[in-house]
């Protein structure tokens, strides 16, 4: 039975949102599972560190909070834009090697318009660093048959111990492998469990030290990573989550309706779980709703 998000709004609930959950302890063993965790699901941007290791195992060499970057939905302030041109420069490439739409940036104090502030221009511009470093074409980098690409799914499937069970678009333009919640989790406890210099292990240390690089200075991600010291967490597009803590504790969230307000306190409510709480999270878990800029209720979890 899947997990339930209720809007509470001055006592009554308004509106539900279902959830799929899964959680394993420190040994992989299944601690909560809430809904069909072991049918395909679209992981979306969740993918964004096996998409990165791919690339590094491909050639590509990217340290700190680049390598952070490359996995990173962000929020378009100038330090990523930054962090963006110099991927590409160090690459010998101009922003328009990106084939990510143009978009505005999250962060809405920014008001330019451009390719290289989509939130995923990090991973784009990894991608055609990585084509630069092996010689392969960079117009055709988002082909599912480019060297690419095809490396790419070899990583995903080798991480999450299943074959991708479908393939498509992302929001982005990249390809998007579809597989289970189960395998998401899989594939997350290997950056955990790594060995120390595993491109794994360089990943997992890079999200964790650099979590507004991964997402944006005001972004709960980041702030549920700072609040978990040892937890890398990625959110993906259509409100899924997947998450490991440093000793292989990991979980997925997929909010069946795409819901981003019934993302976070499912998220929260998973990582309890699983023991891992900090006081940062209190609101989190039970976000207030608002009635003439006062709350007046609250999203709770059933």
């Amino acid at each position: 039975m899947s997990m339930i998000v209720e809007v509470v709004r001055s006592g009554f609930v308004e509106s539900t949102h279902q959830a799929r959950i899964l959680t394993v302890d420190a040994q992989g063993l299944p601690v909560e599972a809430r809904g069909a965790v072991h049918v395909p699901a679209s992981p979306r941007s969740s993918m964004k560190p096996l998409q990165a290791l791919g690339m590094l195992r491909a050639g590509l060499r990217l340290e700190d909070e680049l390598l952070a970057l490359a996995c990173a939905s962000h929020s378009g302030e100038p330090f990523h834009v930054d962090g963006v041109r110099k991927i590409l420069a160090g690459a010998g490439l101009e922003e328009s090697a990106l084939q990510c739409p143009e978009d505005y940036p999250f962060d809405r104090a920014v008001t330019e318009r451009g390719r290289v502030f989509m939130n995923c221009s990090g991973k784009h511009a990894a991608m055609v660093a990585t084509c630069v470093v092996n010689d392969w074409p960079v117009t055709t980098y988002r082909e599912p048959a480019h060297p690419l690409q095809r490396a790419i799914r070899e990583t995903v499937e080798e991480l999450t111990g299943e074959r991708v069970a479908a393939s498509g678009v992302d929001g982005c333009g990249a390809p998007l492998f579809f597989v289970s919640m189960l395998g998401v989790t899989k594939g997350f406890r290997a950056f955990a469990l790594s060995s120390p210099d595993s491109y794994e292990r360089k990943i997992f240390d890079a999200m964790r030290t650099y979590p507004e690089w991964t997402s944006g200075t005001g972004r709960v991600e980041a702030e549920i990573m700072r609040a978990i010291p040892g937890l890398m967490l990625k959110t993906g597009a259509e409100a899924f989550d997947a998450f490991v803590f440093e000793d292989g504790r990991a979980g997925t969230v997929k909010i069946e309706d795409g819901s981003m307000r019934a993302r976070v306190p499912a998220t929260v409510a998973a990582l309890r779980s699983l023991g891992l709480d900090a006081p940062e999270l209190a609101e989190l878990a039970a976000p207030p709703v608002l009635g003439g800029g006062r709350p007046v209720g609250e999203l709770r979890i059933r």
